[in-house]
């Protein structure tokens, strides 16, 4: 889509020509959004009109976003909560690729509009996102060449993840991929509760981004419990020592 086409867009939809309180909207959700990777180098005017172009949207706990398989029909970037992005085996068993928090791109972005999503999305709590329609996303990044380097590089960043993640799964023990993996989470997902840091995942969920199994999940975090490392209750794990899990990650 094309300069023209992006013209009959701003024409055709409500946000080409926004109100006072359009304007106000769309400065707010810019401030939301400023310190994401997909808005990096952009300036605030530019992020207002490429955010002006997206619906706010709210989802429930545990709703799926999309299915593997489905046509992409929606770019979705997170304000607030965390989905996960997961694919199943020929047996049923879930495997977690990925978390995306505050201020990521859920799922599939920067394939053409007629891509299909190869893996599925849910929620894990209620979340709030900006959403663009894919061909509407497609037309902004051609007007805006760094939102398309920006998204570039979030691909790029995710390949290295899934590259660094299989060779943690080939190489290490479990309790270096756990602890590597809780160290990840700490920074992406991890929200401050009375002086710790909470991650808001299950065991069996730790289990499936780490390829092992819920026992041994289980018997990790409750050694590491007992040594003040985390705090590990039903859906949660609390950090209480992140050098002490950065040390378990090296194997020391």
């Amino acid at each position: 889509m094309h300069e023209e086409q992006f013209r009959g867009l701003e024409a055709a939809r409500p946000w080409a020509v926004p109100s006072l309180a359009g304007e106000r909207s769309a400065h707010s959700r810019a401030v939301q959004v400023q310190h994401s990777s997909l808005f990096a180098n952009i300036s605030q005017s530019d992020c207002r009109q490429i955010v002006a172009a997206a619906q706010e949207r709210k989802f429930s706990r545990r709703q799926t976003l999309f299915l593997e398989g489905d046509p992409v029909r929606d770019i979705i970037l997170l304000t607030s909560g965390c989905a996960k992005i997961m694919q199943f085996g020929q047996n049923g068993s879930e495997v977690i690729l990925r978390l995306s928090g505050p201020g990521e791109v859920v799922g599939t972005i920067g394939l053409c509009v007629q891509g299909r999503h190869c893996s599925m999305a849910r929620t894990l709590n209620a979340s709030t996102a900006l959403v663009w329609d894919a061909s509407v996303f497609e037309c902004v990044s051609d007007r805006f060449p760094a939102l398309r380097r920006n998204t570039m590089h979030i691909l790029c960043q995710r390949l290295h993840e899934l590259e660094e993640r299989y060779r943690e799964i080939s190489t290490e023990k479990v309790a270096a991929r756990l602890s590597n993996e809780l160290v990840r989470l700490h920074t992406q997902v991890g929200r401050s509760v009375n002086g710790s840091i909470e991650i808001s995942l299950s065991r069996e969920e730790l289990a499936q981004m780490t390829g092992t199994t819920l026992f041994t999940v289980s018997r990790l975090l409750s050694e590491w419990d007992q040594l003040g490392i985390v705090s590990a209750r039903r859906e949660v794990v609390s950090v209480l020592s992140l050098q002490a899990l950065q040390e378990l990650a090296k194997g020391e």
